[in-house]
């Protein structure tokens, strides 16, 4: 009687395929989403250029979609938008870092559990609120004293109340790549008799690099896409600048204005809003292909 050949392969379960499946639905729902939000976009903002001329678009210097004559010139909105996140860029990245090296090179574990909970608790922290604390205290208190023509609403108290929104958001995600690099690396650098101050600038801060680049450009993702704060500490008034100290109008300002107010979903203005998302979203979607590539390098030449 011969033996029954053996199978060396075991069926899967059940429960494996189908936890396998929803993961498999999860992932392309994203996906899905994704790409139908990019259709709409794209199918709404040609319809807007059939009435509007591209070109005068994204070259025109006027933006005045409320009082006519209407002027759709995209660059006052640019402008102002990447106004603030620079600003707000310079007030993160200094603060988000300092207070990352800070928890990961020197605090102890006991100052380390109190400080990092309550800087992760600021992200918590509503943007109507911060806005609030932009119009009210920023502006009056801190700017005023030293630029005192400046306005009530500015794009400078703006790009400070975002800089102190994003900043935890550096700080936690650069933490936790500094703690990530390896203790072999900083023991070496001890035993070659390096400073903490030289192994955390010429050892951890290198190896880290991949980490602490992503969370910068995250962070400037967020600045960018900003609305309630920078409504309430600037308003909305577009005008193609590159003072602070002047008030300004950025997109994603301008989309929560239309969508908020009473404009008809047939009118060109409400049809402007798709072409300014558009171009919203191609800056978010630039600055994430800059991330994936930045943190690809880096991880390769430090890996």
């Amino acid at each position: 009687m011969s033996a029954q050949p053996i199978s060396l392969t075991r069926r899967r379960p059940v429960s494996e395929r189908v936890i396998e499946t929803g993961l498999f639905l999860a992932a392309a729902l994203g996906v899905v989403t994704t790409a139908g939000i990019i259709l709409v976009l794209v199918f709404q903002t040609l319809e807007f250029f059939q009435e509007v001329d591209p070109i005068g678009f994204f070259t025109g210097t006027v933006w005045s979609a409320s009082i006519a004559p209407y002027r759709f010139g995209v660059l006052p909105l640019v402008s102002g938008t990447v106004l603030v996140a620079g600003i707000a860029m310079v007030i993160g990245v200094p603060l988000g870092l300092l207070s990352a090296i800070l928890l990961s090179e020197y605090a102890s574990p006991r100052v380390r559990t109190i400080v990092k909970p309550i800087l992760e608790t600021i992200a918590g922290i509503p943007t109507i609120v911060l806005g609030y604390f932009a119009l009210n205290f920023i502006t009056p208190q801190l700017l005023k004293p030293i630029f005192p023509s400046i306005g009530t609403f500015n794009l400078l108290s703006a790009g400070i109340v975002v800089g102190l929104l994003v900043t935890p958001l550096i700080g936690s995600l650069s933490e936790d790549a500094l703690r990530a690099v390896p203790r072999g690396l900083r023991e070496g650098a001890f035993a070659m008799g390096a400073t903490r101050f030289e192994v955390v600038r010429r050892v951890v801060f290198p190896a880290a690099l991949s980490g602490i680049m992503a969370s910068i450009i995250l962070a400037m993702s967020r600045a960018v896409g900003e609305t309630i704060a920078v409504a309430l500490a600037n308003a909305f008034n577009p005008n193609l600048t590159v003072n602070p100290l002047d008030q300004g109008g950025t997109m994603a300002t301008f989309i929560a204005q239309i969508t908020s107010g009473d404009t008809p979903q047939d009118s060109i203005q409400f049809k402007s809003l798709f072409a300014v998302a558009l171009v919203l979203f191609a800056m978010t979607l630039v600055l994430n292909l800059i991330s994936n590539r930045i943190v690809a390098r880096y991880r390769n030449r430090y890996s």
